[in-house]
């Protein structure tokens, strides 16, 4: 792996016989889940424009509304608290007639599973795009998360659970992303995005890998930044900021994709006084 990037291999398990520890896990996964009120997208995409805009193996980052949604995005210092990844018309259409499923996702209690892109579409997102992919590692990349799917994540973890009921935990700025690999099990593994990250190591693709300081060129100057860098990755648990900082990943914006022209904006303050001075000309 490209600057001592390693994949540590799935971390999803099958779940054991079924016990009061899963079943309060289940419980606690269920309420973590659940959306909390007053959510407001600022600018969520037009659902035509986006579905044209992605390509198989592109990253949805989602501004999520759930409780789990404030402790990753606190934590993390990044509005993204979730990831899907796209997989186009790879799977097929419900006999029920229902959309098809073109993302995959790890969700908490649900573990990997398909879902329309429509699920989002009130949602704020970004558009996380692997550089100069070949289509036979995009393929691979996609397949890794097809192959997963069903795949289900032990929830009898509680304590691990337990920490995301506090939105803003008291402790220091530099410790909170690291809160997040203390004693982290298989909830905190579902609730960010290792299966994603894994899906692209399983090609050698970098994310955030070790960096290396060069002569001549220009090298981080935070040593914080580093260090968290090398220890998120360490115990495979990549969260969906880590895409968007990625320098492997490009950024696409729908809006821009098929032609943007400022000039054809049309401003309210403007026809107001257009308006106005029409009135007046009158």
């Amino acid at each position: 792996m490209v600057g001592g990037e390693k994949s540590a291999g799935p971390h999803v398990r099958k779940p054991g016989p079924d016990s009061w520890l899963d079943r309060f896990g289940q419980f606690l996964a269920r309420r973590l889940e659940s959306e909390s009120s007053g959510y407001q997208p600022y600018t969520p995409s037009d659902p035509e424009t986006l579905s044209r805009t992605l390509q198989p193996g592109d990253i949805i980052l989602v501004e999520g509304n759930q409780r789990v949604s404030a402790a990753i995005k606190y934590l993390t210092q990044s509005t993204w608290s979730h990831a899907a990844l796209y997989v186009g018309d790879m799977l097929p259409e419900p006999e029920d007639g229902s959309e098809r499923p073109r993302l995959i996702e790890v969700v908490l209690g649900k573990g990997c599973i398909a879902v329309p892109l429509s699920k989002y579409r009130t949602y704020n997102t970004r558009i996380c795009r692997a550089v100069g992919l070949t289509p036979e590692d995009r393929k691979t990349v996609v397949n890794y998360m097809i192959d997963r799917l069903g795949l289900r994540y032990d929830m009898r973890n509680i304590f691990d659970l337990m920490r995301y009921f506090l939105p803003t935990p008291p402790v220091p700025v530099r410790w909170r992303r690291r809160m997040i690999a203390l004693g982290s099990g298989d909830p905190t593994r579902a609730i960010c995005s290792s299966l994603i990250a894994q899906a692209f190591q399983s090609v050698a693709y970098p994310i955030l890998p070790e960096i290396v300081q060069v002569k001549g060129h220009a090298t981080a100057e935070s040593v914080y930044s580093r260090e968290e860098i090398l220890h998120i990755r360490h115990h495979s648990l990549f969260t969906p900021r880590d895409f968007d900082l990625s320098p492997y990943f490009e950024i696409v914006k729908p809006t821009l994709v098929f032609g943007f022209d400022y000039k054809l904006l049309r401003w309210a303050e403007k026809e107001k006084q257009e308006a106005a001075d029409a009135k007046g000309e009158a």
